[in-house]
């Protein structure tokens, strides 16, 4: 009962902050702003230097390149051919440079794509992104929907005659729980649900419908290969919470006698919805894949079958597992990567004997050419890049040729800003040159590998800028989230700025973390902050044995799960002389009621906490609090979702009872990934004059 008394006073104090806001309509400062560090802003410019491609679609006949550039405007597309780089055309919905495009997706015959757009006339509302067309022959566009809400996913149908998407009608927040939450208010769980679904138009008119039920909420789908069907992941609502027990359900895509779908005159849910088809449950199968997640379902050429990847994962698009398949009309699923000691993040089929498949190596980025029958990789489809590889959105995923012959991604490292690349498989060429001139003012980068406990581990060093052998320098640990992710070799990623400023930055992959296969990734299933952390504290050995590193100036930061092993550490070790905690969580017992995904925390602790209080226990850092010296910056959204405010109240008012040095910074509307820039930057102004002052 007592260490629940912090939670219901920072509950308290964020209720009284959200009513100031609301009637203010203001965000009010929370605590004055961090102290000022010129470095800093001359670090930050240099570091948001490089232009950032968002996108990258390539044509079906492998000859055209669409990508996305952000801009300050707005985003804009770039058509680009691969065969003569240099002829670069930007698109300009009715000529305007005021409005955002994105997302292009090409029609199968490669005659159009579809894009989304808030270039919409100024009778319509500002800022909505609508469904466009483009139409290559006469470079003419075309406005298809007048809808309200939050659009995404865009995907023909395989005959070309419709379009399929997410959309969340009416929204009032990105869908997911890394977005800021709604305040609190009304009845908690069943007001204001939103529901995110799938809606098909008709590429003619842009008229169409809702194609799922209100009753489930839809994360990702794929089109049948005769375009009658779609295959889904789903859940019921709400979906941020309920991902991690979704199922893999088929329905039909219902088409009039003229091949359109439904028009959406008719009122929303106006059919008898009956209960779609499930073709997996994993909560109910049996063998490796029970009680895990599924992601990425993709039709085989021949619909008979439906590949997805399965395994213990995070948050819903940070996939990673093995990749299995299973009969369209149900059964039982097959792994057909079994023991690969690498993560698939994303596949395609070839054709119905193989798979293009991308995957995280330890570190890096892994294509490859998958041969069904052999379970073997294909040796003339292979390419192992240093880089971290993206499509759009998230990381790993790559666009193709109709033919799988041809591939375009974005491409970055450490040392590298990002650039469009394409081209057939053997001969990839860099199409862009947005940052030529633009070098990396932190140090350089190398991958760390060692040994321990019978587990192959690896992580990312950066060294500090302009680094002297002859010098010692501090250490900051630097914590990825997840725990089912990896830090990757990407551009200003790894603590960049902590490089930047001077310091050794140490970021690990310990076991529980992607790139080594599922064996790994779920070894610290039930054991939350102790091989996870021998891992690291092993890591840190390796590295002082070689390198001029001041163990008495050693720190730990992370966010999220980072923020909890931050926490976590702190309490098992005075190895650390700073710390900073983002997001993190500090008592698994009482943050299993407080936050808003709950069903995650199954498969990674075996049970509920009702069931099971003691191994939630046994990772809380709350359980150990007497142990910490070490003075720890403690920094959280209020409107933290994944890992609720109150945790980081908890800990920091701990640490205050128990006359350890800490403070505590609240940023207002704020989920649990930053957007406001003022707000970025004076998280990151803290933490630099913390790890300063703590060791300086």
């Amino acid at each position: 009962m007592s260490a629940r008394l912090p939670c219901l006073a920072a509950l308290a104090l964020l209720a009284v902050a959200t009513t100031a806001l609301s009637q203010s309509g203001t965000p009010a400062p929370m605590v004055p702003l961090a102290k000022h560090d010129p470095r800093l802003e001359k670090v930050t410019e240099a570091m948001h230097a490089s232009k950032s491609p968002t996108y990258v679609a390539l044509s079906p006949d492998g000859a055209t390149v669409a990508w996305t550039l952000r801009r300050s405007e707005g985003t804009q597309i770039h058509l680009v051919p691969v065969a003569d780089p240099a002829k670069d055309t930007v698109l300009k919905v009715e000529g305007r440079e005021d409005c955002a495009s994105e997302a292009p997706v090409w029609s199968p015959d490669g005659t159009t794509f579809a894009f989304t757009s808030t270039c919409t006339p100024k009778s319509e509302k500002a800022g909505q992104e609508q469904i466009f067309l483009w139409t290559k022959s006469t470079g003419k566009f075309k406005q298809l929907t007048h809808l309200t809400g939050n659009i995404q996913s865009l995907a023909f149908s395989p005959d070309g005659k419709s379009l399929a998407f997410l959309f969340v009608e009416n929204a009032t927040r990105s869908a997911g729980a890394l977005a800021a939450m709604k305040p609190w208010s009304g009845v908690i769980g069943e007001d204001g649900i939103e529901i995110q679904r799938i809606y098909g138009i008709n590429v003619s008119d842009g008229g169409g419908e809702f194609l799922t039920p209100s009753s489930l909420h839809v994360y990702e789908f794929d089109w049948s290969p005769n375009s009658k069907q779609l295959a889904f992941i789903g859940a019921n609502p709400p979906g941020e919470n309920n991902w991690w027990v979704a199922k893999l359900y088929t329905i039909p895509a219902d088409r009039d006698d003229k091949g359109r779908i439904f028009d959406s005159s008719r009122a929303l849910d106006s059919r008898m919805w009956s209960p779609p088809p499930v073709v997996l449950d994993p909560t109910t199968v049996s063998g490796p894949l029970h009680g895990l997640q599924i992601a990425v379902p993709r039709f085989s050429p021949d619909g008979s079958q439906i590949a997805f990847i399965g395994g213990i994962m995070s948050d819903q698009g940070s996939t990673g597992g093995d990749i299995y398949t299973i009969p369209s009309t149900g059964g039982e699923p097959k792994d057909i990567t079994p023991n690969r000691e690498a993560t698939p993040a994303w596949f395609s089929w070839v054709n119905s004997d193989t798979l293009g498949v991308s995957e995280s190596a330890r570190g890096n980025t892994h294509l490859f050419a998958y041969d069904i029958s052999s379970q073997k990789d294909i040796p003339q489809y292979d390419l192992s890049v240093p880089e971290t590889l993206r499509a759009g959105g998230l990381s790993m995923r790559v666009s193709l040729s109709a033919d799988s012959q041809s591939i375009a991604y974005i491409r970055s490292s450490f040392s590298t800003p990002p650039e469009v690349y394409a081209g057939p498989f053997g001969s990839v060429k860099q199409i862009t040159h947005l940052n030529d001139n633009v070098k990396p003012v932190w140090g350089k980068s190398e991958s760390v590998e060692w040994d321990n406990e019978g587990f192959h581990v690896q992580g990312w060093l950066l060294y500090p800028a302009d680094y002297d052998p002859a010098k010692k320098y501090p250490l900051i640990v630097s914590v990825h989230g997840g725990p089912s992710a990896a830090t990757a070799n990407s551009w200003a990623g790894g603590g960049a700025l902590f490089s930047a400023m001077g310091y050794f930055v140490f970021s690990p992959n310990p076991r529980g973390s992607y790139g080594q296969g599922e064996r790994f990734t779920q070894a610290n299933v039930k054991d939350f902050g102790y091989g996870d952390l021998r891992d690291i504290l092993k890591g840190m050995d390796t590295l002082e044995a070689t390198l001029p590193i001041d163990k008495n100036r050693e720190g730990i930061t992370g966010w999220s799960y980072g923020g909890f092993m931050t926490m976590f550490a702190v309490t098992q070790t005075n190895r650390f002389h700073a710390a900073v905690a983002g997001a993190g969580i500090s008592d698994w017992k009482s943050y299993y009621g407080e936050n808003s995904i709950d069903q995650w925390m199954v498969p990674f602790f075996g049970k509920t906490v009702y069931d099971d209080p003691a191994v939630y226990a046994k990772s809380s850092a709350i359980e150990y609090i007497k142990n910490v010296k070490t003075p720890t910056l403690v920094l959280v959204g209020d409107r933290d979702g994944e890992c609720p405010a109150p945790q980081s109240f908890e800990f920091w008012h701990a640490l205050r009872a128990e006359g350890v040095k800490t403070q505590l910074v609240v940023y207002p509307n704020e989920g649990h990934g930053f957007r406001d820039p003022a707000h970025i930057q004076d998280r990151d102004e803290r933490m630099l004059n913390w790890f300063a002052t703590e060791m300086p």
